[in-house]
Parts: C-alpha cells; structure tokens; sequence
C-alpha cells in the first residue's frame, strides 16, 4: 500500500514540473524570452522563443535526481540537460534545475561560438493550465486543469482531437506521464485523474505510438473478468519483466493487478497481488 501511494505521490510531482515556463535571458543587451515544455524525466520537451512560431525540439541528455537531502526533509532536486537540435544537428544546450517549485541555474550554451547566456523564469500573473509536448515530431495539446481537450498534431499536418476523462473534483491536476508502457521502444503518452471515489487511485487512459502509422492510438482495455480492478489504475511498468502493473483499493485491501502483451498487442491479465491496510 505504501508503495502504491508513494507513485502517486511522485506522479503528482510530475504534473506539477511538467507545466511550461517562460524564460528570459539575464544581463543581455537586447532581451528575449521563450517557453520551454517539457515531461516526464525532460521527455517530448522543446522551445519556443517569443514572437515566433517556429519550435525547436530538445533532445534529454541527461537527468538525474540527487535525493541525498531526503533524510534531513529536504526535497529532491532534478537536473536536466537538453541539446537543442535544428535540422538534425545539436546547436545549442539547455540546463535546468528544479527542487520543489524552485528553477535555478538555467543556462542556454550557443554551440557555433560555446557562449552561455544565463537565464530565469519569468512570473506569470495566471498559469492557464495549457501544455504541449514534442513526441516523435507530434505535438500534444492538453490541459491539467480547465478542460478536458487533447488535440494531436502530426508532422503531415493532419489533426485528432478526444476528450480526455475530467477529473470528479475541480481542484484535482489531470497528470500526464511520457513512458514506454508497450515495451516496442517507443514513448507513449499516459493522463490521469483521480477516482471518483476517494480519489485513493488514479485512473489512465494511455495512448501508445506506433512508428509504422507513425500516429498515437487509445489502447484498448483488457478483458477484467479475472483481474482485481476493473480499470486502468495507478499504472507502472516493470521494464526488466515487460510487465504492466495496476493498482486500487477495494474496502481495507489493496489490489494490484499483473498484465502483459501479447504477440497481437492486446493486454492480457496475468495474475493478482493484495495487501491489507495495516
């Protein structure tokens, strides 16, 4: 049961850092801004400077998480490093830091020339709630808050849109989580919002990539007649196992449920793990 609640919580922290920020640049001559976006573990992440509406894709060269304060309350603080990449060269690196709500030494460092400009986020008087990722050239459009629209833009030029499912409670975040849930190589893009119970678990749609379509598909539920939650719940993935676990609470029990793909992509239930509230 820990554990279960011990990702939402980290997931929770994900939603929050997975907001865009705008930046600008500090002791330069002639100003400019721009918005970085970025997910889960610096994922789908690009830049779009102010006054253009051109992006620019980032590509995660690193991050890591130093956790060493955690024995004395302190919060964990991510590292993030990015190469900024147009026309498939690297022509530019982002650094970034966030503890808690916190950004701190954020540099631009321009490659033809190795000269680092210095920046810092910029207050905005209201966040909207509005985010977008980069994945595989496709830009995702969705909301944490406000409305429940997912727009999908592909590189061809050809547009979905769904609603994704609203959260019972109007001060309930919707989470967004890039990861690899199929196993094929590929992020794919996971939202959740919290149940309609007591919002102990949270619920997810995943939509997975399939790079000969080249487009982002809803994947379909398992069959739940013999699995302990009848939902897409709390969702990890064991990447050594392949395996793609769930989780949720029934009474004073916590269930977790173990599925696997298939050779024909389809989800199937493997086996049911509980653990009583104590």
């Amino acid at each position: 049961m820990k554990k279960l609640l011990l990702v939402c919580m980290t997931l929770f922290s994900v939603a929050i850092y997975a907001q865009p920020f705008t930046l600008k640049s500090v002791g330069e001559a002639k100003e400019f801004r721009l918005k970085l976006y970025y997910g889960t573990q610096g994922k789908g992440a690009f830049v779009q400077y102010s006054g253009k509406k051109e992006i620019i894709p980032l590509q995660i060269k690193s991050f890591k998480v130093d956790n060493s304060g955690r024995s004395d309350g302190q919060p964990d603080i991510n590292y993030y490093v990015w190469n900024e990449v147009i026309d498939g060269k690297v022509t530019g690196i982002y650094t970034f830091e966030m503890m808690h709500h916190t950004a701190s030494n954020i540099t631009y460092t321009r490659t033809k020339d190795n000269r680092k400009f210095k920046m810092e986020i910029e207050d905005e008087k209201k966040y909207d709630g509005g985010n977008q990722y980069l994945l595989h050239d496709v830009i995702l459009t969705f909301n944490h808050f406000y409305n429940n629209h997912l727009i999908i833009t592909y590189p061809d030029g050809k547009k979905t849109a769904t609603e994704l499912p609203a959260p019972d409670t109007p001060s309930f975040a919707r989470q967004s989580i890039i990861e690899d849930y199929n196993f094929d190589g590929y992020d794919d893009i996971a939202f959740s919002v919290p149940d309609d119970g007591m919002g102990v678990y949270r619920m997810f749609e995943i939509y997975l990539y399939y790079p000969q379509s080249k487009r982002f598909e809803k994947l379909k539920e398992p069959d739940y007649s013999h699995s302990s939650c009848s939902c897409l719940c709390d969702v990890t993935v064991e990447k050594d196992k392949k395996l793609l676990i769930t989780g949720c609470r029934g009474g004073a029990r916590w269930h977790q449920d173990v599925f696997r793909f298939s050779k024909k992509g389809n989800l199937e239930w493997i086996s049911t793990r509980e653990n009583t509230d104590e």
